[in-house]
């Protein structure tokens, strides 16, 4: 049962503008960007103003998204509002929208974004009992829903304490190594402090070669002969490994292979774009046979007698790595990057090769336990939500 909108109701003042975003719990009162709109604006544009108690589900993106409006509201065409009669309750509508997700985005249609008419929103039947047992029903879903979300935010933060632990747990073991009891010295370094006094701190060029990638998109002359070749784009270099499940070709003199082909050992750093994007590393292991890689990202190939490459790579992607790659890069609105030079200039706090190997077994043996801790977590995670899902449907 669909009961539609009642008219526009009285409002005053500015009343806040809501995306899909704002959705994060049962209730929805306010813009978390703080957006609101004004009466003069509402009434030029001929906005739908959502009163209170209106259940709004989101018909494109996060298809089948519901929350409560707790208090007047305005939002675009993402969301359908039904305002329930005296026969239906609110939050009663809001368990069983959440219920009908499957069915609702069974019907939508679009080839890239889904979206769900108001026709066929308006198809749907849903199943009522008495209001009575619509409210008994919703009060006895929300002490249940309660728990299990009580239960799911301490597992995801949980999650997010053992991302934190492994980023400390790789910071301290590439700037202060293995042993807490090894003297130290200050290393005069911004974001690095003491190192242990048998350690000393390089420019990332005096033990590595950078080589440049090739340029997307460059016109070659008829004369050159091309041929094709798979190359690396920033989207397959991921903090902490390689996504190489999308890999594209281009076509490249042949003179010119040498000169951007990847090698087993190369770390392979992105330049930048967004902040996220600045300085990730990993090592390049020779997955993909006659790999080149695109100009957005360097291949940094270290003097393995005296630097080993997964100790750099773990050292790009610590903090004090992070922090000296966004200090010194180029920034704008939402954007970072570095170059060759900076680069080249990263101070590289260097053990031993036989401590680096030591490191380097030491944060593969931690990261394996972390990797399992985090999949169990995960596990029990979506176990929570598949229950919380058929518990809703079960009730209504």
């Amino acid at each position: 049962m669909v009961v539609p909108m009642r008219d526009k109701p009285q409002f005053g003042g500015e009343i806040p503008w809501i995306r899909i975003e704002d959705l994060d719990g049962k209730y929805v009162s306010d813009s978390k960007t703080g957006q609101n709109v004004s009466d003069e604006t509402i009434l030029r544009m001929g906005l739908k103003v959502f009163p209170r108690g209106t259940v709004l589900c989101s018909c494109s993106c996060r298809m089948g998204t519901t929350a409560i409006v707790d208090k007047p509201l305005v939002s675009n065409q993402t969301f359908i509002g039904v305002l329930p009669g005296r026969e239906l309750s609110s939050e009663f509508l809001y368990y069983a929208l959440q219920a009908a997700s499957e069915n609702l985005q069974s019907t939508a249609t679009g080839a890239i974004q889904q979206y769900l008419s108001r026709d066929d929103f308006q198809r749907l039947r849903l199943r009522a009992p008495g209001i009575a047992h619509q409210v008994a029903i919703a009060s006895f879903l929300d002490n249940e829903v309660s728990k299990i979300d009580a239960l799911l935010n301490k597992k995801i933060r949980l999650i997010d304490l053992i991302a934190e632990k492994r980023s400390a747990t790789i910071q301290r073991a590439v700037t202060q190594g293995l042993n807490p009891d090894a003297p130290s010295v200050e290393s005069r370094i911004n974001w690095l402090g003491r190192i242990p006094s048998h350690w000393r701190v390089i420019p990332l060029k005096l033990l590595s070669g950078i080589q440049s990638g090739i340029t997307v998109g460059k016109k070659h002359s008829r004369e050159q002969i091309l041929i094709a070749r798979p190359y690396l784009r920033v989207a397959n270099v991921q903090d902490g490994y390689l996504s190489l499940q999308d890999i594209s070709s281009i076509d490249v003199p042949l003179s010119e292979v040498q000169r951007y082909e990847l090698r087993p050992g190369d770390v392979v750093v992105t330049e930048g774009g967004d902040f996220d994007k600045l300085a990730r590393g990993y090592v390049w292991e020779g997955e993909i046979e006659g790999c080149l890689h695109q100009n957005h990202i360097f291949a940094v190939r270290p003097i393995q007698s005296r630097l080993r490459s997964r100790f750099l790579a773990a050292l790009m992607t610590s903090n004090y790595g992070r922090n000296y790659f966004t200090a010194t890069s180029v920034q704008s609105t939402n954007l970072a990057c570095t170059n060759r030079f900076k680069l080249g200039g990263f101070p590289v706090p260097l053990p031993p090769p036989e401590e680096q190997a030591s490191i380097c077994r030491w944060l593969d043996n931690s990261a394996a336990q972390i990797q399992t801790a985090t999949e169990k977590l995960g596990a029990t995670i979506d176990r929570l939500r598949e229950y919380r899902s058929e518990g809703v449907l079960r009730s209504v």
